[in-house]
């Protein structure tokens, strides 16, 4: 945990912002496998862990903003818990850690619930990502699980949204543990990606290295020669010759704070030439979005700068053709990048993604783009100091992707099909990075993966 001071100064602001009524924070329960003795490894809620910093089952916080009180809900282990759990913290004793000396037992939460309903007083909740919890939501407040995304409090969002994006000195320490082992997941991939080898291997060894740091993993591993496939978790290939394996992986920090880093690396240990000129046009772009990171710019201008330094490179190789920034208007290149060029990033990998993307990415002013290609671009309003984010453009070469617009010669004014059929088995390229927005521009954060083609190679080739 952090210190005592910080939750009861996050938990202060959070008051002063939602300004009036009760908030609801619910904490996260066990979930079991596939029977309720086998559970999955338990992770706490973020924002409860953010105002908390408890990171056990069983508990729900209220904050009474009116009464300037505030409570935790839970039990105690009984004498059978601690038979197979062993010992632990009375619930007090935890709680006081987090600056709370209320506590009481979860049977009393209803009626302080109920109380307050009945007194007329606001009842803010967050939206639910978890079946029990919204169960629980639907027995404390009498909401209809298919009610409650109509009753969350849009305050109590907006509130913990603003404070959760401006990330502290604290919380970037975190993240950056969290990317020192990730230097250790891509630099040993990078080491291990052989011809004959399957990509079972290099994800398990990957998943090892975090478990050693008594970590795990931020989400799960995307490892592939099928890097084409954006979000691939079959770990089933056997690498050959001439391949390239796509790693997209993060950890934790002691703490839950998240690194989330992509690399392309050749299994051959060398780049062939066509490989070379993808990953460079991957590559420049990154760096032209990183550059242009710093307050007061709109992500989603970064995103199009991104967009237009690829189409001018897929121009550069013959793939694309035609006046580059009409080409970019139209969409032309989103059948090359599909995904947006980044998100938040936090104590959740998708940082607040469970309160609402539109709260997180987008303001009042900047709304969501539906169009292909665009609709996935998870961050656009205006960045500001403090704001931590992922950079990660990419060129797929998806074969469905391409029959489809082929046959209906979508954008044909802008890409070359005919040459394109040549690279129906290329893959795809995909180069992240962590971003902090500072004061004045940025800091990529962590130690330096390699990412160079010859960083990458030499790397490879150990």
């Amino acid at each position: 945990m952090f210190s005592t001071d910080v939750y009861i100064e996050r938990r202060k602001r959070l008051r002063n912002d939602v300004q009036s009524g009760m908030i609801l924070l619910l904490g996260n329960e066990e979930s079991p496998m596939n029977f309720a003795d086998n559970q999955y490894p338990f992770r706490q809620d973020s924002s409860f862990l953010y105002f908390f910093g408890l990171d056990c089952p069983g508990l729900s916080a209220v904050i009474d903003i009116d009464q300037g009180a505030e409570y935790m809900f839970g039990d105690d282990l009984t004498v059978d818990d601690i038979v197979w759990n062993g010992p632990q913290p009375t619930l007090k004793e935890k709680c006081l850690k987090t600056g709370i000396s209320e506590t009481a037992g979860l049977v009393k939460l209803p009626d302080a619930l109920k109380k307050a309903a009945q007194q007329g007083r606001k009842i803010h909740f967050l939206p639910q990502y978890r079946a029990v919890n919204i169960l629980k939501i639907q027995q404390l407040l009498g909401i209809h699980p298919s009610d409650i995304t109509g009753h969350v409090s849009q305050p109590l969002i907006k509130a913990i949204v603003a404070q959760r994006s401006i990330k502290s000195e604290q919380e970037i320490e975190q993240i950056e543990a969290a990317l020192d082992i990730s230097y250790e997941m891509q630099t040993l991939a990078m080491k291990m990606s052989k011809p004959g080898v399957y990509e079972r291997r290099v994800a398990s060894a990957m998943e090892a290295v975090v478990l050693s740091h008594g970590s795990r993993l931020a989400f799960p591993t995307i490892f592939s020669i099928h890097g084409e496939t954006l979000h691939n978790h079959s770990y089933d290939n056997q690498m050959q010759d001439g391949d390239m394996a796509v790693n997209d992986s993060g950890a934790e920090s002691p703490l839950h704070y998240a690194s989330d880093i992509t690399r392309t690396m050749p299994v051959s240990g060398k780049f062939s030439q066509r490989q070379k000129e993808i990953y460079s046009i991957v590559l420049n772009a990154q760096e032209k979005a990183i550059e242009a990171v710093r307050p007061g710019v709109e992500f989603r201008d970064i995103h199009l700068l991104a967009c237009r330094e690829l189409a001018s490179g897929l121009k550069d190789l013959g793939l694309m053709k035609g006046d580059i920034e009409q080409a970019v208007q139209a969409g032309a290149h989103t059948l090359f990048f599909q995904c947006g060029l980044g998100h938040m990033l936090g104590l959740d990998v998708h940082d607040m993604e469970a309160l609402g993307e539109e709260y997180v990415g987008y303001a009042d002013t900047i709304k969501r783009n539906p169009e292909f290609g665009f609709k996935s671009l998870r961050l656009a309003k205006a960045l500001e100091p403090g704001f931590v984010i992922t950079v990660e453009p990419g060129v797929y070469f998806i074969p469905e992707l391409i029959d489809r617009w082929k046959a209906d010669r979508k954008n044909s004014q802008y890409i070359n099909y005919e040459l394109l059929e040549e690279y129906m088995d290329f893959g795809g390229v995909r180069i992240e990075d962590d971003i902090l927005a500072t004061g004045t521009g940025h800091r990529v954060l962590g130690g330096p993966i390699p990412k160079t083609i010859s960083e990458v190679e030499d790397m490879s080739s150990c």
